[in-house]
């Protein structure tokens, strides 16, 4: 491909809105051009990259069984209706009325129209298991869609779904998605961390997310070096260490001003942040919930969102707090009334606290939960961080953070029970399918990859996915130069090489300057100097420095490299 035939730009600036690498590169690199916030056009350069992941892709759910197909996007509400997701998904459902006035959404994911097929289909175990897969836009109304294609509300995703006779047929079958997944992680150049997640909307009890491991994610993920505990941090478990003080001193209030804060408290008691107990408040349904954690915990609204089944939930105003009995910035549930209380179970296990008095100015000491609370639950509400002990092995856990790349779910009978997606089994008695489902965000792969592999001029793209292989520079505009381009252009294209040639009439530091910005594994500059020695330059993306290559060497040297 000559590059004067091609469609495309580069950005010699960096777009005012873009402060990851991938999403400075992709724009400047002219891979992607936005429309409206979260959403973009894909340019020819980056729709090279998007089909050569694609094809990834698509060979590794080939190789496990997978069957490709394409679902509608547009679908309509009383679909949705049947899992009870249209009323329990929020906002970023899209939803609309078509001309005939029927309630309509453009799918954010396609569980419902995918058991919608297979229920159409399915009549006996003899038909199972069988998984299905597709390659389909998606639109989910991101809220705060940021980061170029890290988070954005239009998007590519690969998304398939297994149908299974038994849970250990499942099991299976995730067995080899999640080693499929790993294989095209690694085939993109990516060594992805792999974490216990929450299922959220999806259903189901075990989850799993590809990481890719980045000071520029928006997840937080917990490790243990130890015993190699992983987990998203909103889900992630840990060991309790009860604080224990005097178990019988009786409680007692005593003044502390100007400690609204666990750290102004600890500081004017002299006391560890583990010996307090924070009372975070939510209003759930227009009723006080009441959360105890120890002061060094933060809650984990992900654990409270599902112990709740809460669509919605949003933190308490000040008014409701006092109305049951309590003072922001000094309260405790001790005399509180009308509020569902939930306390953390290392709370549940303390005595000889510190917490709030209900009095402005005042706490109270020598507090034991459960000789001073009213009635209350106990569950596992609180976030882990770097002072939690894993609960695998009581190491001391480590905090990263990381963007997701893709997930996998056991959903279990979530969608095929309600959905009436079932089969004749060989005892002749009927039962709904067991469901998995998997899914990769194509762009954001891409976006990843740039995040893991770049340098400060540019991407530094793996050769399975770059958008050329080989990018030839002719320096000048001889004819020498411009005939052995062509031939190398001609022998390597025969290869299986892809090879943009720069044939612009521009200076050779522009040229270099966009090459780096399309980040082909391979450079190869000729000069009027070098090919008076019978020689061409030869640089490899990921290396500073070029080398010397005789003409005749040229074609064998890249084809040697790209077989490997």
């Amino acid at each position: 491909m000559k590059l004067s035939k091609y469609f495309y730009v580069t950005l010699r600036e960096t777009p005012s809105d873009a402060t990851m690498p991938s999403h400075i590169f992709l724009m400047r690199g002219g891979y992607i051009k936005p429309v409206s916030t979260g959403i973009y056009s894909m340019m020819p350069m980056g729709f090279r990259v998007i089909q050569k992941i694609v094809n990834i892709i698509r060979e590794e759910m080939n190789k496990i069984g997978g069957i490709e197909v394409d679902l509608p996007v547009v679908q309509t509400a009383e679909l949705w209706s049947e899992s009870g997701r249209y009323q329990a998904i929020g906002e970023e459902l899209l939803r609309f009325k078509d001309r005939n006035n029927h309630n309509m959404v453009l799918a954010m994911t396609h569980e419902e129209a995918m058991t919608d097929l297979v229920r159409y289909v399915l009549n006996s175990y003899k038909q199972l298991p069988v998984m299905l897969y597709q390659f389909k836009t998606k639109y989910r109304d991101e809220a705060r869609a940021r980061g170029g294609l890290i988070r954005v509300r239009e998007f590519l995703m690969k998304d398939a779904y297994s149908f299974h006779t038994s849970q250990e047929d499942l099991d299976r079958h995730y067995q080899e998605e999640y080693d499929a997944y790993l294989r095209i992680y690694r085939r993109v150049g990516i060594e992805p961390v792999v974490v216990q997640s929450d299922t959220g909307i999806m259903g189901g009890k075990v989850a799993h997310e590809f990481m890719l491991d980045t000071p520029n994610g928006e997840d937080y993920l917990i490790l243990c070096k130890k015993c190699g505990y992983q987990a998203n941090r909103e889900i992630a478990k840990f060991q309790r260490v009860p604080f224990k003080g005097d178990e019988n001193a009786a409680l007692e209030k005593v003044a502390t001003p100007n400690s609204e804060s666990i750290d102004e408290l600890t500081k004017f008691l002299n006391v560890p942040a583990e010996s307090t107990a924070k009372c975070v408040f939510f209003d759930f349904e227009g009723k006080l919930i009441t959360v105890v954690v120890p002061g060094n915990l933060d809650v984990s609204e992900i654990k409270l969102h599902n112990l709740l089944k809460a669509k919605e939930l949003y933190p308490a105003e000040d008014s409701l707090i006092k109305a049951c009995g309590m003072v922001p910035g000094f309260a405790s549930p001790i005399n509180a009334h009308d509020t569902r209380i939930i306390v953390d179970e290392a709370i549940a296990d303390s005595f000889d606290l510190v917490t709030g008095a209900n009095e402005e100015g005042f706490h109270f000491k020598h507090c034991n939960p459960k000789r001073d609370f009213p009635k209350f639950e106990v569950a596992d509400i609180a976030e882990a961080s770097e002072v939690c002990k894993c609960p695998c092995c009581g190491e001391l856990l480590t905090e990263t953070r990381g963007i997701e790349m893709g997930n996998i779910f056991k959903l279990g009978t979530k969608f095929s029970e309600s959905m009436g997606a079932k089969f004749l089994t060989a005892e002749k008695t009927t039962a709904p399918a067991i469901m998995g489902c998997y899914g990769i965000g194509v762009g954001r792969l891409m976006a990843s990859v740039v995040e893991n592999s770049h340098d400060d001029f540019g991407p530094i793209w793996p050769k399975s996915i770059a958008p050329f292989q080989v990018e030839i520079v002719p320096i000048g505009k001889e004819a020498e130069l411009v005939e052995l381009a062509e031939k190398f252009e001609k022998e390597l294209e025969a290869a299986g090489i892809d090879v943009l040639v720069d044939d612009r009439d521009e200076r050779p530091g522009v040229k270099f300057k966009d090459a780096d910005l399309w980040g082909s594994p391979v450079r190869i500059a000729i000069g009027k100097k070098g090919l008076a020695n019978g020689e061409v330059e030869w640089k490899f993306r990921n290396e500073k420095e070029f080398s010397m290559v005789k003409v005749e060497d040229v074609v064998a040297k890249a084809k040697a490299y790209f077989a490997e």
